[in-house]
């Protein structure tokens, strides 16, 4: 078992990799299990492959694959934005608390969503924000009264259009050229301003 960060596995690029295995809800497995399905590493190499394989892994109840694709999504998306997708990531990481028997955790994510779409129009970006919204207190009310267990989460929130995102916050179309995965969140990267220290007389 690695026992140092020296010892631990890492990436072509440098970085630390986890070595061991995942099962479906994000949590580590023990070295050597076998037999269990696991989380799958996913790649996209564009926020719109992002968007398209979040959405397919959330409809087959791969919540916590969904939310780590969508969140290229978020990371890329502008600050008009960011509450949408922060949003829609929200209520998938209430499927995987849902998946791990944790009732209190998807309580508070599934409301936490509701609020962060609450200022969005019905629809946007093709996100169906209304129903997500309705779907999220619906599901926050019955785990809180009902059997947790028997709650599911519904399709992935798109239009029948599908979902789309755009880096530009007065589009009202999908970009032409798709928008490549960014190393760091937007506003991670974005240039700060500094202002200026008042100089006492």
């Amino acid at each position: 078992m690695p026992s140092s960060s020296e010892d631990r596995d890492r990436r072509d690029d440098g970085r630390p990799e986890q070595a061991r295995l995942r099962d479906r809800t994000g949590r580590p497995l023990p070295y050597g299990t076998v037999g269990v399905p696991v989380t799958e590493e996913h790649e996209p190499a564009t926020v719109e492959e992002a968007l398209a394989l979040g959405g397919a892994l959330w409809d087959e109840q791969r919540y916590f694959e969904a939310h780590e694709c969508l969140e290229h999504v978020w990371h890329a998306a502008p600050a008009a934005d960011r509450d949408l997708w922060q949003g829609v990531i929200q209520v998938a990481v209430a499927g995987v608390h849902l998946q791990r028997d944790n009732p209190a955790g998807a309580i508070a994510l599934l409301e936490r969503a509701a609020e962060r779409l609450h200022p969005y129009p019905p629809v946007h970006r093709g996100i169906e924000v209304a129903t997500v919204r309705a779907a999220c207190e619906e599901a926050a009310f019955l785990v809180r009264h009902g059997d947790p267990a028997a709650v599911e989460l519904p399709r992935f929130p798109a239009t029948a259009d599908g979902a789309w995102f755009t880096p530009d916050p007065d589009a009202l179309h999908p970009p032409a050229a798709p928008t490549p995965v960014p190393d760091e969140p937007a506003w991670r990267a974005a240039p700060r301003t500094r202002t200026p220290r008042r100089r006492e007389a």
